[in-house]
C-alpha cells in the first residue's frame, strides 16, 4: 500500500493558505462550499476549455458579508482582462448572476508559466492529445523548468501511452523533489488527457525552493501565507 499524500493538502495551515477563505455558520456553510465549487468549475471551462485559453492555473475565492472577491492566477492576464476591460467585466456580471452576489475579480500574473505545475500539466495533456513523442516531450518540460529556476521536476504519465494495449507508467525527473519537507515549496497538479485510445493521466511536481516570507507570490492573501508560515516554525 502506498503511503502517499496530496503536496498541497499536507501544507496547508503550516506553510500553505487556504485556496477558499471565509468563515459562515454551520446552516450555510454546505451551500457555499457547492457555491466555490461551481465557480471555479465554471471559469476553469471559460477560461481554459474554450477560447481565449487564457491559461488560468489557479483560482483563489475570499469572502465578506458584504463582497465575494475571485482572485485568478493566470499566465496571460491580456487575455482575460480584454480590450478596454470588456471580457473582465462580462465575467464578474456572469459570476454575479450565477451566484446572486456582489462579485469583484482580481487578477495576478504568473510570472513564470514553466514553473507551475498546474500549466505544465495542462500543456503535457495538450500534447498527449496531438500524438506528440512522449518521452522527448516530457524530458523537454523538465529541462525548461529546471531553466526557468525550479529546483526539481518530476513528471509522470501514466495508460495507453503511444497507443498501447496495455497502460502502462513513465516518468521523467530532474533536480531534488523532498516531499517530506514541510518548508520546501513543492507545486503539484494533477490533469487528465482524454486522447482518441483512453485517458492518460498527467502528474507534474515542481521544486521552487524553501519558503521565504519575501518569496509571497499572493498580495491579496500574504497574512494568510505569513500566518501558515510562522505556524510551521513553532
Amino acid at each position: 500500500m502506498g503511503q502517499k499524500t496530496h503536496p498541497f493538502g499536507f501544507r496547508v495551515g503550516v506553510t500553505e493558505g487556504h485556496k477558499s477563505r471565509w468563515y459562515a455558520p454551520k446552516a450555510l456553510f454546505a451551500e457555499l462550499l457547492v457555491e466555490d465549487y461551481r465557480i471555479r468549475e465554471y471559469v476553469d471551462r471559460r477560461l481554459n476549455r474554450t477560447p481565449p485559453f487564457a491559461a488560468v492555473s489557479d483560482i483563489h475565492i475570499e469572502r465578506t458579508r458584504e463582497e465575494l472577491t475571485v482572485i485568478l492566477k493566470t499566465a496571460r492576464p491580456g487575455l482575460v482582462i480584454g480590450p478596454k476591460g470588456q471580457e473582465i467585466d462580462k465575467l464578474t456580471q456572469d459570476l454575479q448572476a450565477l451566484t446572486g452576489r456582489k462579485v469583484s475579480t482580481k487578477i495576478i500574473e504568473v510570472a513564470n508559466p514553466d514553473t507551475n505545475a498546474k500549466l505544465v500539466a495542462e500543456a503535457v495533456a495538450e500534447q498527449m492529445k496531438k500524438r506528440s513523442n512522449f518521452r522527448r516531450m516530457v524530458k523537454q518540460r523538465c529541462e525548461a523548468a529546471m531553466h526557468a529556476g525550479a529546483l526539481g521536476a518530476r513528471i509522470q504519465l501514466s495508460g495507453r501511452l503511444g497507443g498501447a494495449e496495455m497502460s502502462r507508467r513513465f516518468q521523467s525527473r530532474l533536480g531534488s523533489i523532498p516531499l517530506s519537507t514541510l518548508q520546501a515549496n513543492v507545486d503539484y497538479a494533477s490533469v487528465t488527457s482524454h486522447t482518441t485510445y483512453g485517458s492518460i493521466g498527467v502528474k507534474v511536481w515542481i521544486f521552487n525552493g524553501m519558503y521565504t516570507d519575501s518569496e509571497e507570490e499572493q498580495p491579496d492573501s500574504r497574512a494568510a501565507g505569513a500566518r501558515a508560515r510562522a505556524r510551521g516554525r513553532r
